[in-house]
């Protein structure tokens, strides 16, 4: 994938419109309050979507019309967050939503023949202050964090991959794929490529800036590769991301899913999170006078991210379902490592370097709420930066034709084998536990037993067909 950077510094505190390529530059208007009115009125915008996410990453949106958006932008739309997976008890229910108007969007499909736009938005209590378990507010919070350590900006990327299943004839999701491509085929053997591209083009029509689009190694799979931003903006970007490849592949009567391991014996997707640290104009990872050019600042972050690394995978791999993907030979990493060139370990340092200097983490899955993931890797590296931890050497041979005796003299551990043992791994780190705070701590820990509860009591059809005959 190729790295192109769009630098925001951290305080910059003025609205951006979103990106409007022109010749492989992202261009930005700045948009304010009474543009967007006016704007809204002369596009004919009859809702708007007043948009955020739960803890577990799922989209919410209180639509109001057209004449409620001055209330809006004022800052005055309430709305129930007792009803939210994660927000609050029923007796401490009335929440604010603060829209942020970088976020200002309008969609290029219709609802019925009408515009409907959408505003990304913080969460505030009753009494006008931040909601502590808002993940984009978690996520603003230790990139704030960030810049008390003098980084003015994070730039990540992600490389969602996603599923393409027929509908059947009630419109209801099946297993069966689309196609049987594999790894960058083209049509006819790639049939979900009429979608693919539909998809580039819609994404582009709402700013962003198509880099590539291919099909993935597995039957049905696909990746589409859009531009780097800072880090609040790509976590917005990947949340749009999965709502513009959703509906589109409905409109091409398929189901699209992000689903980290849909189908047994075939590639599981993930979501590839790239990153690095600027000062400024100055990219804090590189460094030529350093062996393979990675600055002490991105040895330190680096040794954070592996340090942490089990804890942050309850959040970066959050469902029952991600650690069927985490398994020997799919091409997913399990063991904490890193290298330059070796794509076993866990993390890999790209060969772009100066600007393009960054760390790949290829653990998270698309399932994982990208502001809580993206807070969890910045707390992990700046843990590191912050008590100069040392990073071990680089892995350079294929970790997975290693004899468990080999790893373990090479210091190379395993990530969780499942989320009862990652959410254990969480509960022993007090950092990344500090990076979600106690407020969305506690009600995530709530909400993985449950869902671990449930799936350990569950008969499911693999016991019957191997059991319930022989015995």
């Amino acid at each position: 994938m190729l790295y192109s950077y769009l630098q925001v510094k951290l305080s910059d505190k003025s609205y951006i419109s979103n990106a409007v390529s022109k010749r492989g530059v992202a261009v930005y208007r700045t948009y304010t309050r009474e543009e967007v009115l006016r704007l809204a009125k002369e596009q004919d915008v009859q809702y708007i979507r007043l948009q955020f996410t739960d803890l577990l990453g799922s989209v919410k949106n209180v639509e109001i019309p057209y004449d409620q958006l001055g209330k809006a932008l004022d800052n005055r739309i309430l709305f129930d967050g007792s009803s939210i997976e994660g927000f609050v008890r029923i007796e401490e229910s009335d929440m604010y939503l603060y829209p942020d108007l970088s976020t200002w969007l309008i969609f290029p499909w219709s609802s019925q023949g009408r515009k409907v736009a959408r505003l990304i938005c913080d969460v505030y209590t009753s009494k006008r202050t931040p909601f502590a378990g808002d993940p984009r507010g978690i996520l603003k919070r230790v990139l704030a964090e960030a810049q008390e350590l003098g980084f003015t900006s994070m730039n990540v990327g992600s490389e969602p991959e996603f599923f393409l299943f027929k509908l059947d004839p009630q419109g209801e999701p099946t297993v069966e794929t689309n196609d049987d491509g594999g790894y960058f085929d083209l049509a006819p053997v790639d049939l979900g490529e009429n979608c693919r591209r539909d998809i580039v083009l819609t994404l582009e029509e709402m700013g962003f800036e198509v880099e590539a689009s291919h099909h993935e190694v597995a039957p049905g799979q696909h990746e589409i590769d859009f531009r780097y931003a800072n880090a609040l903006k790509a976590a917005d970007n990947i949340v749009t991301f999965k709502l513009v490849v959703k509906t589109i592949a409905r409109q091409h009567r398929l189901h699209a899913t992000f689903m980290p391991k849909p189908l047994f014996g075939v590639n599981g997707s993930g979501m590839h999170i790239h990153q690095s640290l600027f000062r400024g104009q100055t990219n804090a990872f590189y460094d030529e006078t350093q062996e393979g050019s990675l600055s002490e600042t991105a040895q330190h972050y680096l040794a954070g991210i592996l340090k942490h690394a089990r804890a942050m995978t309850a959040i970066t791999n959050p469902l029952v379902n991600s650690y069927k993907r985490l398994v020997p030979g799919y091409e997913a990493p399990l063991y904490i490592a890193w290298s330059h060139k070796n794509r076993s370990p866990l993390v890999r340092i790209p060969a772009g370097r100066g600007m393009n200097t960054r760390i790949e983490l290829r653990s998270p899955d698309p399932a994982a709420n990208p502001y809580l993931a993206i807070a969890v890797m910045l707390k992990a590296g700046l843990d590191g930066i912050r008590h100069q931890l040392k990073l071990q050497p680089p892995i350079n041979r294929n970790i997975y034709s290693m004899s468990p005796e080999e790893r373990l003299k090479s210091g190379i551990f395993t990530l969780p084998k499942n989320l009862e043992e990652a959410m254990e791994a969480l509960a022993e780190d007090e950092v990344i536990q500090a990076a979600l705070g106690d407020h969305a701590l506690l009600h995530y820990h709530q909400a993985k037993s449950v869902e671990w509860d449930m799936y350990r009591s569950t008969v499911h059809p693999w016991e019957r067909e191997q059991y319930l005959k022989l015995y």
